[in-house]
């Protein structure tokens, strides 16, 4: 079995909501163990992060970054990085804003940048944008365009659940893939462990 966390923060549920949806994805693997984490329960005992083999990242966009419980968690993240506690551990992530655009991309640098100096593997999001094969607008898989992680997107003042349903799609397609991605590593990883030959 291999072990996800989802870290997340999420100031009024959109943030939460989208969680959920990549929660339900990554659990739909064979072989996977996922649980929700809320990144402020985390920033009082960040150690917890060394159990798990993956972890993805969530936060909302906030003037094109994280939002602040988010960045004090990465904060607290610190004697982990002194000791490198997390390298090698698969990390993606995702972020939700009220426009479009919304600058997400940001958020999303700054959460691999974090990634990067505890060594993770970053995992990005390969899913093709489907309105490109016809399918609407609304309804399609990574609609807005985002390779380096996942984005969705939220009217301001709507409901938590107020979503695309492509943007729905794509959360549970994302964490579907990272979870598979986190099993076939892991195997490597485990093979590699024992001195079994892995196959190229």
């Amino acid at each position: 079995m291999q072990h996800l966390a989802i870290v997340y923060h999420s100031a009024h549920g959109h943030t939460a909501h989208i969680a959920h949806h990549v929660l339900d994805g990554a659990r739909g693997v064979p072989g996977i163990l996922a649980e929700l984490i809320r990144a402020e329960d985390l920033a009082q005992a960040p150690d917890r992060l060394q159990r798990y083999d993956g972890i993805i990242l969530g936060s909302p966009t906030y003037l094109g970054g994280v939002s602040g419980p988010f960045k004090t968690f990465m904060d607290t993240t610190g004697r982990l990085w002194k000791t490198q506690q997390l390298k090698n551990k698969l990390a993606a992530g995702f972020t939700v804003s009220s426009l479009p655009a919304g600058d997400k991309q940001s958020t999303l640098l700054s959460m691999w940048v974090f990634a990067m100096q505890h060594g993770m593997v970053w995992v990005g999001n390969p899913i093709l944008p489907e309105q490109h094969a016809g399918v609407p607008y609304d309804e399609a898989a990574n609609r807005l365009g985002s390779w380096s992680g996942l984005m969705a997107q939220a009217g301001h003042g709507a409901p938590a659940d107020a979503f695309a349903p492509g943007d729905v799609k794509t959360a549970r397609m994302f964490g579907r893939h990272f979870a598979q991605t986190l099993l076939r590593l892991g195997g490597v990883a485990a093979a590699e462990q024992s001195g079994e030959e892995v196959a190229a």
